[in-house]
Order: C-alpha cells, then sequence, then structure tokens
C-alpha cells in the first residue's frame, strides 16, 4: 500500500507542476488548553447569501464548507474562467466550478486561483483566508488533543495522523491503510473535528481537472515565491495532512477563518 501513496504523491506533484516542500515538524506546540466542549457549530453567510457553517477547534472559528462565493466581499464579480487555455495564462482573480459543472458548487463550493486569495477580499468581512500559520495552529491543536487517528497526542509531526479528523466520513475513494481517510478503522476519529473535509478534487494550473473522490487542496495566504504560494492538502490513502506549495494558477478550495 506504500506503492500507492508514493505514487499518488508523485503523480500530484507532477500536476500542481512546483517543487514540493513538506513539512511534517512545528516550532508552535500550541498547548492550549481543551474547552469543555471544543467543537461548536454556527453559520456565516457571503455576499452572495450563501450559508455556510462554522466549527470552532480550540481558538479558532474556520468554515465547516467550502466557500461558494463569485464577488469579492466589495460586490465587484470574481471572474469565472471556463476555457482550459485561458485559465493557464491568468494573472488576476478567477474561478471555476470542479469540471465546469455548477452543480458541484453545493457539494465542493468553487476552485479558485491564488491570485482572487490574494486581493484579500474573498472572504466575508471580518474573515479570511488563513495564512500558513494558521492552518500550523489548526494542525498543532488537533495533533496535541487527542485528533490523531490512534488518539495518541503529539508535538512533532503534527500532520502525520489528524487527517481522518479534518475528513468527512463519506465521498472518498476507499483505501485499506491505517488510518488513511479512506479507510473506515477508527470510526470515533472520522471527522472528530467537524471540519467536514470532502474530496473535490482540484483544477492544475494548465486547466485540467483532476481526482475527485480522492484529493482535497485548500489554499493558504501564505506566498512562497513570485510564482507560488503554500498551501493543505487531504488525501484518500493518506493518514497525514501535507503541507507544500504550488503554482498560484492552480484552482484550489479556500476555507475562511475568523479574524
Amino acid at each position: 500500500m506504500k506503492k500507492t501513496i508514493l505514487f499518488s504523491t508523485v503523480l500530484i506533484s507532477l500536476l500542481l507542476s512546483c517543487k514540493k516542500k513538506d513539512s511534517n515538524t512545528s516550532d508552535d506546540n500550541n498547548s492550549q488548553p481543551s474547552p469543555s466542549n471544543p467543537v461548536n457549530a454556527n453559520t456565516l453567510s457571503d455576499i452572495d447569501g450563501n450559508i455556510y457553517k462554522t466549527i470552532t477547534i480550540g481558538t479558532q472559528t474556520w468554515m465547516a464548507e467550502n466557500l461558494k462565493v463569485t464577488k469579492y466581499n466589495d460586490g465587484t464579480a470574481i471572474t469565472n474562467v471556463s476555457d482550459g487555455g485561458s485559465w493557464s495564462n491568468l494573472t488576476t482573480g478567477a474561478y471555476s466550478w470542479y469540471n465546469n459543472d455548477i452543480s458541484n458548487k453545493a457539494t465542493y463550493g468553487a476552485l479558485y486561483n491564488w491570485h482572487a486569495v490574494n486581493t484579500q477580499k474573498l472572504c466575508p468581512k471580518g474573515w479570511h483566508v488563513p495564512s500558513d500559520e494558521d492552518w500550523t495552529k489548526l494542525e498543532t491543536y488537533l495533533a496535541n488533543n487527542g485528533y490523531n487517528y490512534d488518539g495518541s497526542n503529539s508535538t512533532t509531526n503534527v500532520r502525520a495522523k489528524i487527517a481522518k479528523a479534518l475528513a468527512e466520513k463519506s465521498g472518498w475513494t476507499a483505501d485499506a491503510s491505517a488510518g488513511a481517510v479512506g479507510n473506515s478503522d477508527y470510526a470515533t476519529y472520522r471527522n472528530k473535528s467537524g471540519f467536514a473535509g470532502l474530496p473535490g478534487g482540484f483544477r492544475a494550473d494548465n486547466g485540467t481537472f483532476n481526482y475527485v473522490g480522492e484529493y482535497s487542496i485548500w489554499w493558504s495566504a501564505s506566498e512562497e515565491n513570485p510564482n507560488c504560494a503554500w498551501y493543505r492538502d487531504i488525501t484518500y490513502n493518506n493518514p497525514m495532512v501535507d503541507r507544500a506549495y504550488g503554482f498560484k494558477k492552480n484552482g484550489f478550495y479556500v476555507r475562511c477563518i475568523k479574524d
């Protein structure tokens, strides 16, 4: 099964076309006290009127669904780009639905390039696209507070065992690897955080759509270099959350976090 994981990692790395840089440790142990009720549900609306569930995990409040807005928070329309060639040449913000099929909106939300993220107007006012540091804080909290699939706590390799706790229980391609998102083992840890990640695939920088049912990839607001920005992904055959960077032209999903 390790061969399957390695093959998938290499293949997605080629599709995203940017040097991958995994980092499984954190300098921020974030040893927050676990609240008596660490997960609390609420709602949030965007400028289009879409309503989202939100979830409080540790001291952070996140959207528990992917963003699907088609306007920036100042009312300006975000460009919808369906043509693959046009998508690959973009240097400004844009979005699409997976496979250019609006029926995917309700389930997966919208795929945005990083140029849209970088406007800092993508999320509802009072919310923002999480930075790389915001993601690390979430991961560290989960790893330190019993959200690893085997119930352990960890201050190193914080991403190694938390993907199951972030992933919705259904919709994922099945896989038999221990603790993997697509494995029904460790049932009480499946979506334990309430984050409810779904495998909506992604749009590569060349405009092609890939891997629905297998991958969920979310942008961070943090730039790595003039061409690339950081993201997080979870995969059907892997128990860990991956931290990497990819071309800004890629189309990934967005979760907003409260300011």
